[in-house]
């Protein structure tokens, strides 16, 4: 930075040298005015073309090094937010794969816990089954026990009934008279 303002000084006093002694030409020869003018027209592009190499050497590096850091971050930007986007398709594929296992491990879970749960109904509606068919044998047995009884004390009643009506009709007094003194001649024979 400071070479170029040493250099912009040293040609801003070469510009002024070389003025100053075209014009002491001119003032000492008159066939030389035109030359000098030329001479004048080359200093001023000279000066004009020395601002405007230090206007752009000042003003357009800083310019166009602002313009490429930007361009530089939105490149870098770009890259980030694509290494970004590329990750995340990746992190979706391998999840869609994984989704697909998943759903197939699911599939063939609930495959097999619908045919455990399938057999455990039909076993406990076995148990279940052969629990009412042991109830009902019960029953059915307990049923045929007190039909048997009913039968027995019917069959007792009606033979005792029947008996009853028989000796009724068999026991005249005569008869009755002779039973009694068979079993009193059956005790006097006994001793006591």
């Amino acid at each position: 930075m400071k070479l170029r303002r040493w250099y912009f000084a040293g040609s801003v006093l070469l510009v002024f040298l070389l003025a100053t002694a075209s014009v002491q030409a001119a003032e000492e020869g008159g066939a030389t005015a035109g030359q000098a003018n030329e001479i004048f027209k080359w200093i001023n592009f000279a000066i004009v073309a020395a601002l405007l190499v230090w206007l752009f050497a000042k003003i357009l590096p800083p310019y166009f090094h602002k313009n490429a850091e930007r361009i530089s971050s939105a490149i870098s930007r770009a890259t980030t937010a694509k290494e970004e986007a590329e990750r995340q398709v990746r992190e979706a594929e391998t999840r869609l794969s994984r989704l697909e296992q998943e759903v197939a491990t699911l599939r063939e879970t609930a495959q097999r816990e619908s045919a455990a749960e399938a057999e455990r109904i039909r076993a406990l509606a076995q148990t279940e089954a052969a629990k009412v068919d042991v109830a009902a044998n019960a029953e059915i047995a307990a049923a045929e026990h007190a039909a048997r009884l009913h039968l027995k004390q019917l069959a007792a009643s009606l033979a005792v009934d029947g008996a009853e009506s028989l000796l009724a009709k068999q026991l005249t007094p005569a008869a009755q008279e002779s039973l009694v003194e068979s079993f009193a001649a059956s005790l006097d024979g006994r001793p006591n």
